[in-house]
């Protein structure tokens, strides 16, 4: 029977962000006692929480996030779990090497999702802070590999992030950020996360979800 797992971590009123963006905000705008209903009001940016990054965040002639097909959001998965039960190190560096056992997984167009158990530490200023981070050399091999989406449990691919998102995004390279319970999944699933329809920006936050056949 199938079954569904949640990728995503919950929004709260004052999560931090990304050093330099702005808190997530969520106010209270009108009351079952006040108008008969509730209504919230959300102030947040395009890549708060789990998210997904659109060309367009690094490249002004970029796709933007309304424009790139769902079916890019949606489909067969793997996962590489590179701290099984536990957590890798502050700074570990994710190098070309650190991949090898997995390259069969970098497929053109493939959906590729790598654990390191950073996802502990959500919701906290730590989270931001001294990451498992892709060397440049390993985006750039990854965007050389024709993969399609890169999914992971830290707040960014790589500590580098100007050089990699760009190494990454310039190849088409979708990216998903701040993952959630990755330990719960197999080394293959189905992936979904669709972004809302934000004309011509640069990306959103997904209710990102694992489809998972139980055998």
């Amino acid at each position: 029977m199938p079954r569904l797992i949640d990728l995503s971590h919950t929004l709260v009123d004052g999560m931090p962000g990304f050093p330099g963006d702005p808190e997530l905000r969520i106010a209270t705008q009108e009351t079952i006692a006040s108008t008969g209903y509730n209504l919230a009001l959300l102030r947040t940016t395009t890549h708060q929480g789990t998210h997904v990054d659109a060309p367009f965040h690094f490249f002004d002639d970029g796709q933007a996030i309304d424009r790139i097909s769902l079916d890019r959001f949606f489909g067969p998965a793997a996962l590489i779990d590179l701290a099984p039960g536990g957590e890798l190190p502050p700074g570990a560096r994710l190098t070309e090497e650190t991949f090898a056992p997995w390259r069969e997984v970098f497929r053109p167009g493939a959906r590729v999702i790598y654990r390191t158990g950073w996802s502990r530490r959500f919701g906290s200023p730590e989270f931001f802070q001294d990451c498992p981070s892709l060397t440049l050399d390993a985006a750039r091999w990854i965007a050389g590999r024709g993969t399609g989406l890169l999914g992971m449990d830290t707040p960014t691919p790589s500590t580098d992030w100007l050089e990699c998102h760009r190494a990454l995004l310039g190849a088409g390279v979708l990216i998903v950020e701040a993952l959630a319970n990755l330990e719960q999944l197999p080394p293959r699933f189905t992936f979904i996360g669709f972004p809302l329809k934000i004309g011509g920006r640069d990306g959103s936050p997904i209710r990102a979800v694992a489809l998972v056949e139980d055998s």
